[in-house]
């Protein structure tokens, strides 16, 4: 099976975070027939080895993808679109998967490198608490030296040909607030006889806003208020989510809001209850592998793009917190549609590019 193959493959059969077992056996069963070790990892992740004919076996490479789908009707009409209602490869790891599965299949072929290479494919990216939480609570990598943990994500502001690489801090750790606002309810024209958990819920918005900054975001994207044109609620709920670039920033803003709290429980004469759920540590890639990894991009070909730290984020920052880390972007192609949307689309040409860097930099590192 080749590459695109494979990647349609997955594409047609997408699996939830953490529900991916046949993924996992498809994975499982291709790997057999080449003849590669593997295990099982994280309930529904499979982790293959591949030894070099040289050098020291404890010395490795671990090449990541992630394997999960989204929660999305596909309206993409191609031939091979999920099969699995509501259902999608909607964020490219149908094509992640595939490349590395490239990867793997050349590497076991030839073998022609020192140390080891190991293949994870990882579940639950898209799902908290993030299925490299529970990979390395596993400890899987404890008997070797880690010379570098590898992943790579389409992006749709790369065509294809172009990769891209930010070194040092790359993309933002993330938290899910929820607020709870406990008032008084009543009817809406008799003021004195509420505590108006509705103003008090605009007043909480208002101030988290204020966190805002080119190093922090607070958004709230949820608010319930069951009331009516002339109702107050008793209660009103708002989620949202807190992204910052640095570990101690991230303990910083989650005592600032803290205090708000406090300070709007206070002034508006009401109850709320948050409920902060922890996310995933910030993407930090390794200075010298990064721009390592920028040497050989161009020297292979490839338009090696400068990319700016973003506020989206990954799992895979829980790797970066414990070994030399590099997390690229691939290009896709600016014509396929916005990720996590129902006709998002990566184009099968990037398959070849995102296979072939990746090989390329696990033998660059593992024969270094």
């Amino acid at each position: 099976m080749d590459t695109k193959d494979f990647r349609h493959h997955l594409h047609r059969n997408p699996e939830l975070s953490f529900e991916e077992h046949r993924t996992a056996a498809f994975i499982s069963e291709q790997l057999s027939e080449m003849g590669i070790e593997h295990r099982p990892i994280a309930g529904t992740g499979i982790l293959a080895r591949i030894e070099g004919r040289r050098g020291n076996l404890e010395r490795c490479v671990v090449l990541r993808a992630d394997i999960d789908a989204l929660p999305i009707d596909e309206m993409t009409g191609v031939e091979f679109a999920s099969q699995n209602c509501g259902v999608m490869h909607a964020c490219g790891h149908d094509c992640h998967a595939a490349m590395l599965y490239g990867v793997v299949k050349r590497l076991q072929m030839e073998r022609d490198f020192e140390g080891t290479a190991l293949a994870l494919f990882q579940p639950g990216e898209e799902k908290v608490p993030g299925g490299a939480s529970l990979v390395l609570e596993e400890n899987p990598f404890d008997k070797y030296k880690v010379a570098a943990v590898i992943g790579q994500h389409v992006d749709v502001d790369l065509e294809v040909g172009e990769i891209g690489f930010c070194p040092g801090k790359f993309m933002a750790s993330v938290d899910e607030l929820y607020f709870k606002i406990k008032g008084v309810g009543g009817h809406a024209a008799v003021r004195g006889k509420i505590k108006d958990a509705v103003v008090a819920a605009a007043d909480l918005i208002l101030r988290l806003n204020m966190l805002n900054s080119d190093v922090c975001v607070v958004s709230v994207g949820n608010v319930e208020a069951k009331g009516a044109s002339n109702v107050i609620p008793d209660d009103v709920i708002c989620d949202g989510t807190m992204r910052t670039f640095s570990e101690k920033l991230r303990r910083r803003v989650k005592d600032m809001i803290a205090n708000i709290v406090e300070e709007i429980e206070y002034k508006h004469d009401v109850e709320v209850v948050l409920d902060m759920h922890e996310g995933y540590p910030c993407v930090e890639n390794d200075m010298q592998l990064t721009y390592e990894a920028m040497l050989l991009s161009d020297s292979l070909g490839f338009k090696t793009k400068d990319l700016e730290m973003r506020p989206t984020a990954e799992d895979f920052g829980y790797y970066t917190q414990l070994y030399p880390s590099l997390f690229y972007r691939l290009g896709v192609g600016r014509n396929v549609g916005r990720a996590h949307t129902a006709t998002f689309l990566p184009d099968d040409k990037a398959l070849e590019i995102g296979e072939e860097f990746m090989y390329r930099l696990a033998l660059s590192i593992l024969n270094k």
